[in-house]
């Protein structure tokens, strides 16, 4: 590692999936860059990498004052605008003599693993060409699926946002009962479907079925679970994984959706669709009947992209994301080459975490899934699981009952 500053230009871009928080890393990532005299200017990528590869100018950062960045930081979405691009070599070349030409040698990105693994890209052209940038990667995704990141800014607003929609339709679910299918984010990760279980309130509240991507979906026991849960509280409410796969591990959603776009990284757009929402609440018209011999009142949501941006953040997610920022500042002005800010959880009663920086190569287009210990029988979560997830999403309304 490298004990000195660098003289030059910062740039920091914001990837993928937008969230409730992201700004507040971009905001943290300026703020722990300032008062570096030898960072020349602090440039904003619009539209991230793919910015550069079009030759996007850039946002000066440099100079705004506090109460705007303040303002930025409260605001959803990402202020300089995101991308899907996954760069070729040629992309990476463009990035690069972009990068030369504006003397940039501080290089940040906002993003999940696929962001990690641009970063990656970007760092090794710069070993291989002899050209010293310091690449940051800054963790970002409602999924939760980074690996070595005990959770990401933006997971713990987005778990708060779905937890609390599944509250409020629970109580619509008892009001005129029947059976609710509502289909949560999470291609391969089932950490946001499972924190829907935070809606419970008492034994017969909902969701009383929880289905993640790391459990094989099977029908047949599908149908099984719903009959049972029916007879016992005269409705049903259930939480689905955007990412369900069958025994084959072929993901129902996307073998659904025919002609389904797919981005740079040939993910097939699952949240879009309310395909997967449909196909269920057919299956159990179809295949459960009421005593009357009627099929059963079922409807079906898909909750989409609401969850990601909703602007009512959590508070612990908000703050994190801004130390999240100020950290990778800090690590690259202390001579960081590349690395991928991680929190270490330290304890939950109280609940503290700590900062360790990860090496791009250990996190960059990988995934992490739900843990076994997390996942109780076929179609629930632990406790173990409320445990991790509860700090995170903040204080839940709490509601009456007669």
């Amino acid at each position: 590692m490298a004990n000195r500053l660098i003289e030059g230009a910062a740039v920091i871009g914001q990837s993928g999936g937008p969230t409730a928080v992201i700004n507040q890393s971009l905001v943290g990532v300026i703020e722990g860059l300032r008062g570096y005299k030898p960072i020349r200017r602090i440039l904003g990528m619009r539209h991230g990498v793919d910015g550069m590869i079009r030759a996007l100018p850039f946002a000066d950062l440099s100079n705004i004052d506090s109460a705007t960045l303040d303002a930025v930081a409260r605001t959803p979405g990402a202020a300089l605008g995101s991308s899907r691009a996954k760069p070729t070599e040629a992309d990476a070349a463009k990035i690069f003599e972009a990068c030369k030409a504006n003397d940039i040698r501080y290089f940040f990105y906002i993003g999940g693993n696929d962001s990690a693994d641009t970063c990656r890209i970007v760092y090794e052209m710069g070993v291989r060409t002899g050209y010293e940038l310091r690449c940051i990667h800054v963790p970002k995704t409602v999924d939760n699926d980074l690996v070595g990141h005990d959770h990401t800014p933006g997971y713990g607003s987005a778990a708060r946002y779905v937890a609390m929609a599944f509250m409020a339709d629970d109580r619509d679910n008892a009001s005129l009962p029947g059976i609710k299918i509502n289909v949560v984010m999470g291609r391969h990760a089932g950490f946001l479907t499972a924190a829907s279980a935070l809606a419970r309130r008492d034994e017969s509240g909902g969701p009383h079925l929880i289905y993640l991507p790391e459990v094989p979906f099977d029908t047949d026991r599908f149908i099984e679970d719903v009959k049972q849960i029916v007879g016992k509280y005269n409705r049903c409410q259930i939480a689905v994984s955007e990412g369900i796969k069958d025994k084959e591990g072929v993901e129902i959603g996307a073998r659904l959706i025919a002609g389904a776009q797919t981005d740079a990284h040939g993910n097939v757009q699952l949240s879009g669709s309310g395909a997967l929402g449909d196909l269920l609440a057919n299956v159990v018209k179809e295949r459960f009947k009421s005593p009357s011999g009627k099929p059963p009142r079922v409807r079906a949501d898909t909750l989409g992209y609401l969850q990601r941006c909703w602007p009512e953040p959590s508070q612990v997610d908000s703050g994190e994301a801004r130390k999240v920022g100020q950290r990778a500042a800090l690590e690259a002005v202390n001579g960081g080459t590349d690395g991928s800010v991680a929190m270490t959880r330290k304890s939950n009663h109280p609940y503290r975490i700590e900062h360790h920086v990860l090496r791009l190569s250990e996190v960059a287009a990988k995934t992490r899934t739900m843990p076994a210990e997390f996942i109780r029988g076929h179609h629930d979560v632990s406790r173990e699981f409320l445990e991790f997830v509860t700090p995170l999403v903040g204080e839940l309304p709490r509601f009456g009952k007669l």
